[in-house]
This record gives structure tokens, sequence and C-alpha cells, in this order.
């Protein structure tokens, strides 16, 4: 893994083996970062993603069990 910093951006880049639904939980949470960064985030705010991320968790999880 590589954690590289521009003037406007960090970027991560890992090895293209890894596979994107792996990642979801993570990019969620780079998600909730990027948007409540520059305002506060309201209860509301907070329960919406809490929702938007236990939406489709189940599917996920046995997808990645059936992978394996």
């Amino acid at each position: 893994m590589i954690i590289e910093r521009t003037k406007s951006e960090i970027i991560f880049r890992l090895p293209a083996d890894i596979k994107i639904y792996e990642l979801q939980e993570q990019t969620d949470w780079f998600r909730y970062l990027e948007v409540t960064r520059k305002r506060r985030a309201t209860q509301d705010d907070a329960d919406n993603l809490v929702r938007h991320i236990k939406k489709g968790r189940w599917a996920r999880r046995k997808a990645q069990l059936n992978a394996k």
C-alpha cells in the first residue's frame, strides 16, 4: 500500500487483487469524513449515514462468505 499526499488530495494505492467489496466499509468512513469536515453534522445526518451503510450489509457479507 502506498499513501501519497498532493496539494489537493491524499491518494491510497492498493494492489489490484484486493476486492472492491472488501473496501466498502472503509470507503463509507472516508466519505463520512469528507462530508463532515467543513461543517458540523447533525444527528439526522449521522442517522441517515448509518442507514445507508447498513443497507445491503447482509447481502455483502453473504456474498463474501460464498466467495470463500
